[in-house]
Order: structure tokens, then sequence, then C-alpha cells
């Protein structure tokens, strides 16, 4: 890529990422408050994503080879368990993550 292209796009990179930012706040201002839909779809997406995102970390899994899954089940066990003593999204996430790694770099 040339300078000018670079350039082009790092702009483009800022003006989308600044333009998702900004835009519910234009949208939907302290003046006319938000829509019913919107509010309902902030109570149930969450939820929704990470059922998405449980299903897409097991896909691979087989529980039938070795390794039978436990790593991913005692990381799931620990990201639940810490989310539950500490009620921290960052700190369940990272304690999975991490103990996830440790298992299978360490263990199996």
């Amino acid at each position: 890529m040339t300078v000018t292209q670079q350039i082009i796009t790092i702009a483009l990179c800022v003006l989308g990422t600044m333009l998702t930012r900004f835009l519910p706040f234009l949208i939907f201002n302290e003046s006319r408050g938000t829509p019913s839909y919107i509010q309902y779809l902030g109570k149930v997406l969450p939820g929704a994503i990470f059922s998405m995102l449980i299903v897409y970390c097991f896909r691979n899994v087989s529980f039938l080879q070795y390794s039978y899954g436990l790593p991913e089940l005692l990381s799931v066990s620990a990201v639940i368990i810490l989310h539950c003593y500490k009620r921290n999204m960052l700190l369940s996430i990272a304690g999975g993550t991490i103990c996830y790694m440790l298992l299978v770099q360490l263990v199996f």
C-alpha cells in the first residue's frame, strides 16, 4: 500500500469507529426517549449473544477423544465460579482464558 492508501484506510477506520460510537446518541437523544423495541433488545440480546458464544466455543470439542472436553468444562466452571464470587465480567473472562490456556499447555 502506498502512503496515501494507508492514510485513507486509517481515516475510514476512524470514521467508521466514530460513527458507530456517536450515532446511537444522535438517534436516541434524551428529549425523545428510547423506543420500547430498543429497550427490549437491550434486555434479551446479551443473553442470546452469550448463548451463541458458548455454542461457538464448544462446537469442535470432542467428548469421545482424549481430554474428553475436560479443559473446556473446567474453564467454563472457573468462569462461573469467578463470576458468582466477584461479579466482574473482565475478571471472569480473563480467569477462564488463563485457566484454559494453562490446562491445554501444561496438563492436557
